[in-house]
């Protein structure tokens, strides 16, 4: 039998090659948490401990773990064509898989460009604005206006249109120039446990006007935002405020980019957030549940106008200078298809507003516990956020967050803001459980 020191030792020197992203590596190498399983709304710790899915995640598995209709596409195929290129060349899925969200995108997004993350989307979406207005003979069209507390992925353009201060710091002096931000839209004064969207604040999107007189209309070519921005915390719009962006946006030949990165693919009860909140946009970018998580993947949905603007001239020619090695990879087609046909034959996206009232009041019911200072939900999202401890900012996050580990729940923390989205799959006792076990934690940490 093998000495359980010298194996400890080697599982303890096996943590210290990995640098793992957004974590405290030295405070998770000293206590990890590791993961080994996944099936339904539960993964199992490396000791077999059932760990229940309150966040899907990281915001990717929508239609719960180990979905074998998803695991056999992915077989299937990586035996028959592992990879095949994207340049000038292509494969049948990548087609088959554009047309598929083509069908279920909001009215004239029908074109689609694939990418690998949500960040890449985004780049990738800020790209095709300025080629757009290049083609359409409006090249000064080159500032970007993004929103504070905004989260728009790690590349260079997502951060820099991206509002969040500890992701825009160390690499303050490499950003994008040319980029303002509008004010966010939390408002914790007026608007605290409000269910659902906010009652008011729509008029914080007319500092976009301000932005246009400030610079010229000539001179923007998109504002992005995130229908509901949720790595910030889960933030919600006001009741037409999206409106009055497209409003703006339209009338001054501005592009609007929706982020749906986490809202897209039933999140909030509808395939897109614009859908279920009536504003359509001129491109959205999504990733997470576009395949279930299973394999790296995105796609910027793109309007119709844009892309018949960008086809003008030679034939020959290539309209975009940009692309990845595994745009569109097969695997990654394979996954998302089967993944949309899970969507749609459990209809997970209706699932998500049938349950939508029960999981409003379940989390609602935490207000009054210690500390508490707001809760903010919609679909399958809620968002419970704290004073912060005396310890410093996010302790009390991350002492919560830690206790519901614990205790068998998983649930995000940002800062001193909890976050919860389950799998479209949970049903009532689950959301029971993660919401007791959050409230057991609440009052344990203080």
């Amino acid at each position: 039998m093998a000495d359980p020191q010298m194996h400890n030792q080697r599982d303890t020197q096996s943590l210290e090659h990995y640098w793992m992203p957004f974590t405290a590596n030295r405070q998770f190498k000293s206590s990890p948490r590791m993961l080994a399983h996944a099936e339904g709304m539960y993964y199992k710790d490396v000791a077999g401990r059932p760990i229940l899915d309150g966040t899907a995640g990281l915001w990717c598995c929508n239609a719960g773990h180990g979905r074998k209709e998803i695991s056999e596409a992915v077989s299937k195929q990586i035996h028959e064509m592992d990879y095949a290129p994207s340049f000038q060349m292509g494969h049948p899925l990548a087609f088959e898989l554009a047309g598929r969200l083509a069908q279920i995108s909001p009215e004239g997004l029908n074109k689609v460009f694939f990418t690998n993350s949500g960040s890449e989307s985004v780049d990738s979406a800020l790209k095709i604005a300025l080629t757009y207005h290049r083609a359409n003979g409006e090249a000064t069209r080159t500032r970007f206006i993004g929103r504070e507390l905004g989260y728009h992925g790690v590349g260079f353009g997502g951060i820099s249109v991206g509002g969040i201060g500890n992701n825009r710091k160390t690499f303050n002096q490499q950003l994008l120039q040319g980029v303002d931000h509008l004010p966010h839209t939390l408002d914790m004064k007026d608007n605290a446990f409000c269910r659902g969207m906010p009652k008011t604040g729509a008029e914080k999107a007319e500092v976009l006007e301000q932005l246009v007189a400030l610079h010229g209309a000539e001179n923007i070519a998109a504002v992005i935002v995130e229908p509901m921005s949720g790595s910030a915390g889960v933030i919600l719009p006001p009741e037409g405020y999206l409106q009055k962006l497209r409003e703006i946006t339209t009338k001054y030949g501005i592009l609007l980019i929706f982020d749906e990165v986490i809202t897209a693919f039933g999140r909030v009860g509808d395939a897109f957030a614009s859908q279920r909140w009536g504003v359509v946009p001129d491109m959205i970018t999504t990733a997470k549940a576009l395949n279930n998580g299973a394999i790296p993947m995105g796609a910027v949905l793109v309007d119709d106008k844009i892309y018949d603007t960008c086809m003008q001239g030679p034939e020959n020619a290539i309209e975009l200078f940009h692309g990845y090695t595994y745009s569109g990879h097969p695997v990654a087609a394979a996954a998302a298809l089967a993944t949309l046909n899970i969507y749609e034959n459990e209809k997970l996206f209706e699932r998500t507003k049938e349950l939508e009232g029960y999981f409003e009041d379940a989390v609602h019911s935490l207000k009054g516990l210690p500390n508490v200072i707001d809760i903010r939900n919609t679909g399958l999202v809620g968002g419970i956020q704290f004073a912060p401890s005396e310890q410093g900012v996010g302790k009390r996050g991350f002492g919560i967050f830690e206790h519901c580990f614990e205790a068998g729940t998983l649930v995000r923390a940002t800062g001193d803001i909890i976050a919860i989205s389950p799998p479209l799959i949970v049903d009532k006792q689950q959301i029971d459980q993660i919401v007791n076990t959050l409230g057991d934690a609440i009052k344990a940490v203080g």
